[in-house]
């Protein structure tokens, strides 16, 4: 078994015991130092290169963030966060998972040995699944790197292989590259090469000028094919077969007549299905789509991703539920709205849903869409059991939707240990939900949730984290 190095920062003697023995009560990890500031910390990251740190939020001569910071730049390794839960504590281990650290635990209470024993096994728990991720990267990565090295043996081998002029049936082959295909005459299976052989005309892009004069062109070659299709009694089809100038000029054509159908004020197929407008969101206008997003592990860093290449308009709620404790998760969404041109709150009990805006579920409740005699979407909070584990669950979330088929739903599960979230996902996908996204491998801190999801079948678009954003607003808009 292997046994992984762990570095304990913490301005405290007395914390740094408490976390030591807490680390070390499992045989997986051994506390090889410790550092009681953000400099010491620094150095002995660069001399002793631990497998895993944690790290104190708040420390005298430099703090826990600044730290981070200087070590992310020398090399990777999994930090995690201790914080306190006090106001700057929390903003700051917001910042730090922005600017990294693959997770935090709030620090024990040194007054409640259950409290104590609880973060133990959240931090053991964390410090596992850092090892895991990191063993699974480098797994990935080899695998990759054997997968491009056969591929490029057999490029070289293709190389390789060179033609024989000595042989009859080959001349015969070179021959025919070389001798145009007589006119009238159809062509064979031995005559296709004579076709690349053939001089391309340039491309001609289209303008305002030229676009004309190509119709005049394709609209007179069109009739002549006509003509010959109709003289023709073997023909099967008077219809004239198209160019690929011409299906390049149908395309171009079809793409405008979608722009400008959308930036009609004309209702699609799908908005004729709808609930009425007086059924929506309040003063701010109806609203008739919804996105709901679930994360975990490394989620605030993807969320920051996400949100900032959302637009203000978006005509829907974002409902979000991020695995995190409380109060934390309103530092969080403070945080994002910095960020984002949505407006990101902290959901809380009865607020009417609004299009552009963006509701974390606090930290101790389980978050549900709810609607109310009027018509209105609100939020619902209870303290419901834990699901999965966890409290808010994204199953939950996801759940509170299946009853709302008027409305287009579109679903998100970016990074994030286990699986919570991709159970329900799968209901609403058979459902006939409107569209499901997860963040894929390449890009997760914890390829967990999502990987859940495409193993059950109900992932439509599984994405690097930077896409999603541009395909979830192209599927929403």
């Amino acid at each position: 078994m292997a046994v992984y190095q762990v570095l304990v920062v913490d301005d405290s003697a007395f914390m740094r015991k408490i976390v030591s023995d807490l680390i070390e009560a499992d045989s997986e990890f051994k506390v090889t130092a410790t550092a009681s500031n953000g400099k010491e910390a620094i150095q002995k990251a660069k001399d002793l290169k631990p497998d895993v740190i944690t790290m104190d939020v708040e420390m005298p001569e430099m703090n826990g963030l600044d730290a981070l910071k200087s070590i992310m730049k020398q090399s990777f390794v999994p930090v995690i966060m201790l914080s306190g839960i006090n106001e700057q504590g929390m903003k700051e281990t917001i910042m730090a998972l922005e600017a990294g650290a693959f997770d935090f635990i709030r620090k024990p209470s040194i007054v409640h040995d259950q409290d104590i024993a609880q973060v133990g096994k959240a931090l053991v728990e964390r410090m596992r699944a850092a090892m895991d991720e990191i063993k699974r990267k480098a797994d990935r990565e080899a695998s990759m790197k054997k997968r491009d090295e056969e591929q490029s043996k057999l490029l070289q081998q293709s190389q390789r292989v060179q033609v024989d002029p000595s042989l009859p049936d080959r001349k015969g082959l070179l021959k025919k590259t070389i001798e145009p295909a007589k006119p009238g005459t159809r062509l064979g299976s031995g005559q296709t090469e004579s076709l690349r052989a053939k001089p391309k005309h340039p491309t001609i892009p289209l303008t305002k000028q030229n676009t004309g004069r190509l119709d005049k062109k394709l609209s007179l070659r069109d009739s002549n094919r006509a003509l010959d299709a109709s003289n023709d009694k073997s023909a099967k089809s008077n219809k004239p077969t198209q160019s690929p100038k011409e299906n390049r000029l149908s395309s171009i054509s079809r793409l405008a007549e979608q722009e400008t159908a959308a930036a009609s004020a004309e209702p699609s197929k799908d908005s004729a299905k709808v609930i009425p407008s007086h059924k929506g969101a309040g003063p701010e206008g109806s609203f008739n789509k919804l996105v709901a997003i679930g994360c975990s592990t490394g989620g605030p860093r993807a969320l920051k991703t996400l949100l900032e290449q959302l637009p203000g308009d978006l005509p829907a709620p974002v409902i979000i539920v991020q695995h995190m404790p409380p109060n934390f998760t309103r530092s969080l969404a403070q945080r994002l709205n910095t960020f984002s041109e949505l407006h990101v709150v902290e959901a809380e009990e009865g607020m009417v849903l609004r299009k552009g805006t963006a509701y974390i579920a606090p930290g101790g409740f389980h978050v549900k869409v709810n609607k109310t005699a009027d018509g209105r979407f609100t939020v619902k909070l209870t303290e419901e059991e834990p699901v999965n584990g966890h409290r808010p669950s994204v199953d939950t979330m996801f759940e509170s939707l299946l009853p709302y088929t008027s409305l287009q739903r579109h679903l998100v599960l970016l990074t994030g240990m286990g699986s919570d979230g991709a159970r329900m996902m799968k209901k609403l996908y058979e459902a006939g939900v409107t569209s499901t996204f997860a963040e894929n491998e390449e890009t997760c801190v914890v390829y967990g949730m999502p990987r859940s999801a495409v193993e059950l079948q109900c992932v439509r678009h599984l994405l690097p984290l930077q896409e999603i954003a541009p395909k979830l607003v192209q599927a929403v808009k």
